[in-house]
């Protein structure tokens, strides 16, 4: 038996294994991967040599994985999907013609894109590969041409350029009848729509009537969603009440999608800042891109 002193199986053989684990068929498997049946057979050998266990057995209807096949199956894709991406980013960035970008789901749908369509047509050219996490952070942005990141703007190692200050207020739908407020305690009136506290790490009614010293408990009819375009298109379409991002209502607001309900707004003091790393030169591609950011502001 082989055993890997460092305890990670072959990639190369991990490759092969993915491929026929998810076509359970090596026949098929050696299609896709353009080798040889036998050639297949020998991968995923050597890795059940490595490992110390079997991965697939044979059945009557077929090829299986064995539960320990299923359960490596399982934590290699997402692994393997990440590097392939990770390569194909570095290589798109080496290449001199594409920028790479992070930043959160609301920020890329409601901020970005609309900007990137403006990029497009000065350097129609360029691939732009947009990355959207909310589960982001300056050691991911690290990892990129680009972050657009939320915070106070004390990131150690990271060029940073303010793009916007967060200002959230609250919304309704435009058919909606207009409500009279002279403090934030009358939204308590109303039917509010919830972003998910467990799924969504910002901020949310507790956050902002605790800002205006105003008491809160959670109404019984509240709305909740897990995502910000859901939420919005509940408010929209006249469901409740919901806290609304400036830089993401603009527009919305412009086109008379939403409205602003009520005089009062909480500027938090943070912000969302374009990140790029300290010691890493920009190629002209990322400069462009830098400099066309900052003048649509």
């Amino acid at each position: 038996m082989i055993t890997n002193p460092s305890g990670l199986p072959p990639l190369h053989s991990l490759t092969y294994f993915e491929s026929v684990g998810r076509l359970l068929s090596f026949t098929q498997a050696a299609n896709e991967l353009c080798v040889t049946q036998s050639a297949v057979s020998k991968q995923v050998r050597n890795l059940e040599e490595s490992l110390g266990f079997l991965l697939f057995e044979r059945a009557k209807t077929g090829l299986r994985l064995t539960p320990a096949g299923s359960e490596l199956l399982a934590a290699s894709q997402p692994l393997l999907l990440a590097l392939k991406q990770s390569v194909a980013r570095i290589r798109q960035s080496h290449a001199g013609n594409s920028v790479s970008v992070i930043c959160t789901q609301a920020v890329a749908h409601y901020w970005l894109v609309p900007r990137i369509e403006l990029f497009n047509q000065v350097m129609p050219g360029v691939t732009i590969n947009i990355t959207s996490s909310n589960d982001m952070d300056a050691s991911r942005c690290a990892d990129f041409d680009f972050g657009i990141l939320y915070g106070d703007g004390n990131w150690p190692g990271l060029e940073k350029s303010k793009l916007f200050d967060e200002v959230v207020y609250p919304i309704y739908g435009p058919q909606c009848p207009p409500q009279a407020i002279e403090s934030p305690a009358d939204l308590l009136k109303l039917r509010l729509i919830q972003l998910d506290p467990e799924q969504w790490r910002w901020m949310n009614w507790a956050d902002w009537f605790k800002h205006f010293d105003c008491p809160y408990s959670p109404p019984p009819n509240m709305l909740i969603y897990n995502q910000v375009t859901l939420t919005l298109n509940a408010c929209t379409r006249g469901q409740g009440v919901a806290l609304g991002w400036d830089f993401m209502l603009r527009e919305m607001i412009e086109a008379g999608q939403v409205r602003r309900l009520g005089p009062f707004q909480y500027r938090t003091g943070r912000a969302d800042y374009l990140v790029h790393k300290r010691n890493k030169p920009l190629n002209p591609v990322a400069i462009a891109f830098k400099e066309l950011i900052l003048k649509s502001l």
